[in-house]
C-alpha cells in the first residue's frame, strides 16, 4: 500500500506539475479571447440567477444549480488553500490566484453552456449532462467521455466526501473534544436526509445554505479587515508587488521567486474554482433555462463568487494579520497559518473559521454527491443511484473516523484526469462556443428557446451511453 501511495504521489508531481497549470491557464486565456472577454458580462450572469427562467426546461431553477455548484465548489481551498499559497509563496500568490478566477470565468461559462448544449433528456423527462454527453455527442469520443466519469466517480469520494468529513470531525474534535465517530454519525444523518431526495433536495438546501455561509463569512471577514484597518493598504500592496518580484525572507513570510508565487497561486486558484475540471458543468445541465447560454452566464459567476471574492478576502486577511503579527504567525502553514491568523481577533475571529469551514466542508459532500450519482449513472444507469447514495453515506461516516491520506492523493491524481477530457471538449468545440454566443448573446436573442436536441428513449434498466444505439 505504501508503494502504491508513493506511486500516487509521483503520478500527481507529473499532473499538477507546470505543464498542467500552462494547459488550465492557457485555456482560460484562450477562452477569454476567443469569447471577446465574457467576463463583461459576469453582471449580466448575476442578475440571471436569481430570475427565474420558468419557461425553460429542467430539473431545478438557474439558482438551484448555482448553488448546488457553489456548494460543491466552495470549500476548504478557499481558507486552508490560499493559507497554503501564501506560506509557500509568499504574498503575491494571493493575486495570481486572484488571475485564475478573473480568466477562470470564461472557462467556466464555457463547459456549462457545452453541458446545456449537449444535455440528455430521458423519457422521464430528467435531465442528464456533463462534459461526457459533450465527447459523445459533440465529439463523437463516447470512450473519453467514459474515461471522465470513471475518474470523476473516484475523485467525488475523495475530494468530495471523504476528507471532507475527515477536516470536519478534526476540527470539532480539536475545538471542541467531540470523538470523531459522533461528528461522523451526524454528517451521516444529514448527509442521508438531504441526498436521498435527489438533486431537487439538494438545491433547496444549497438554496438556504450557501448564501448564509457565503454572506457570513464574507461580513466576518470585512469585520477582521476592518480591524486590521491600518494594514490591509499595505497587505494589497505586498500582494500586487510581491505577484511580479521575489519575496525575501522576513517580515513574517519565507523567501518565495515570482515562479513559486505563479505556481502555487495558480495551482490553488484553479482547487477552489474547479473552473476547467468538468465538475460544475454536471448540475448545470439539471438548470431550467431557455437556452444554453443563459445558464452558461449564471455558471460564470460561481467562479466570481468563489476566487474573485470570497479567496481574495481571505488572502487579504490572511497577509494583512501576518504584517499585524509577523513573529506570531511566521513558519506557519496551511490550516496552522488560517486558525491562528483569524484566532489574533478575539471571539470574531475563531467564530467565523469554525462556522466558514463547517459550513462549507459540509456543503461539498453534498454538492460532490450529485456529480459522483451523475458519473456513475453515465456507466451503469439509473439502478445504481440508491445503492451510490446509501455507500456516499457509508463513506462519509468512515472518512470521519480514519486518516485518508492516500485518498486525498488519489482524488487529486483524478481531479487532474477529468480536467483533460473536459478540456479537449472545450477547445474541440470552440467553435461551437462561439456560434451559440453569437446567436443567443451578441445578436441579443438571450430570450429565445433552444429546442432539446438529444431526446433519448432510456428506461431505468438501460445504461444512458449505451442509448441510441
Amino acid at each position: 500500500m505504501q508503494g502504491f501511495h508513493d506511486f500516487i504521489n509521483f503520478l500527481n508531481g507529473y499532473l499538477w506539475g507546470p505543464p498542467m497549470l500552462v494547459l488550465l491557464f492557457g485555456t482560460h486565456l484562450y477562452l477569454t479571447f476567443r469569447l471577446r472577454f465574457i467576463q463583461k458580462y459576469t453582471f449580466l450572469g448575476i442578475k440571471l440567477s436569481v430570475s427565474k427562467d420558468k419557461s425553460g426546461t429542467g430539473d431545478v431553477s438557474q439558482f438551484g444549480a448555482l448553488t448546488t455548484a457553489l456548494a460543491a465548489t466552495i470549500g476548504t481551498g478557499n481558507i486552508v488553500g490560499v493559507a497554503t499559497a501564501v506560506a509557500l509563496g509568499g504574498p503575491g500568490a494571493v493575486l495570481w490566484a486572484w488571475l485564475t478566477g478573473v480568466f477562470g470565468i470564461a472557462t467556466k461559462y464555457a463547459e456549462s453552456l457545452l453541458a446545456v448544449k449537449y444535455r440528455v433528456k430521458t423519457s422521464d423527462g430528467t435531465m442528464l449532462g456533463g462534459p461526457m454527453y459533450a465527447l459523445e455527442n459533440g465529439l463523437k469520443m463516447r470512450w473519453l467521455g467514459i474515461l471522465f466519469a470513471i475518474f470523476t466517480s473516484i475523485a467525488a469520494f475523495g475530494i468530495g466526501n471523504m476528507v471532507q468529513a475527515n477536516s470536519i470531525a478534526s476540527m470539532v474534535n480539536e475545538t471542541f473534544r467531540i470523538p470523531g465517530w459522533v461528528t461522523g454519525l451526524l454528517i451521516a444523518i444529514l448527509t442521508a436526509v438531504v441526498i436521498l431526495g435527489g438533486i431537487k433536495s439538494i438545491a433547496r438546501v444549497t438554496e438556504a445554505l450557501v448564501p448564509f455561509m457565503a454572506i457570513f463569512y464574507v461580513l466576518g471577514c470585512i469585520i477582521i479587515l476592518i480591524m486590521n484597518a491600518r494594514f490591509v493598504g499595505p497587505a494589497i500592496g505586498l500582494i500586487v508587488s510581491k505577484a511580479f518580484t521575489p519575496q525575501a525572507v522576513g517580515g513574517g513570510f519565507a523567501g518565495a521567486t515570482v515562479m513559486m508565487a505563479a505556481r502555487f497561486g495558480i495551482a490553488r486558484g484553479l482547487f477552489s474554482n474547479e473552473s476547467g475540471l468538468g465538475s460544475a458543468p454536471l448540475v448545470s445541465a439539471a438548470a431550467q433555462t431557455k437556452n444554453p447560454v443563459r445558464q452558461a452566464l449564471v455558471s460564470a459567476t460561481g467562479t466570481f463568487w468563489d476566487t474573485v471574492v470570497i479567496c481574495a478576502l481571505t488572502g487579504i486577511v490572511l497577509v494583512s494579520s501576518i504584517l499585524r503579527d509577523p513573529a506570531g504567525l511566521e513558519g506557519l502553514k496551511g490550516a496552522a497559518l488560517s486558525k491562528a491568523a483569524f484566532a489574533q481577533i478575539p471571539v470574531i475571529g475563531p467564530l467565523v473559521l469554525t462556522v466558514g469551514l463547517l459550513t462549507f466542508v459540509f456543503s461539498t459532500i453534498i454538492g460532490w454527491s450529485y456529480y459522483g450519482e451523475k458519473a456513475i449513472e453515465y456507466l451503469f444507469g439509473k439502478k445504481i443511484i440508491l445503492p451510490y447514495r446509501v455507500l456516499w453515506v457509508i463513506a462519509a461516516f468512515v472518512g470521519s473516523v480514519v486518516s485518508l491520506p492516500l485518498v486525498w492523493d488519489l482524488a487529486d491524481a483524478m481531479n487532474a484526469l477529468m480536467a483533460i477530457p473536459n478540456l479537449v471538449a472545450m477547445l474541440l468545440l470552440s467553435g461551437v462556443l462561439v456560434a451559440e454566443t453569437k446567436k443567443y448573446l451578441w445578436d441579443g436573442n438571450l430570450e429565445m428557446e433552444a429546442p432539446d436536441q438529444y431526446f433519448k428513449e432510456v428506461s431505468d434498466k438501460e445504461i444512458p451511453m449505451a442509448a441510441g444505439k
